[in-house]
């Protein structure tokens, strides 16, 4: 029984790191980082997409800690 406790907190914990990892990516959107910076056009692209891989890392690593359950052990 410990076993499946510690599969299922584990899971959770995937979960909630890659909803943060990705909140962080859309806190980066928000937050417009590129009106800062001096690199102009260039930065500018470079930030926004940064940001939107970042979401999609998080996205990512929560699906994994979603479909870990479905796994069949």
């Amino acid at each position: 029984m410990k076993r499946v406790r510690g599969r299922r907190s584990e899971r959770g914990l995937w979960i909630a790191v890659g909803a943060f990892v990705a909140l962080v990516g859309i806190g980066t959107l928000a937050g417009m980082p590129w009106r800062y910076a001096g690199g102009g056009p260039v930065m500018a692209v470079v930030q926004v997409a940064a940001a939107l891989a970042t979401i999609g890392i998080g996205a990512a690593v929560a699906w994994l800690g979603v479909t870990s359950a479905s796994e069949k052990r």
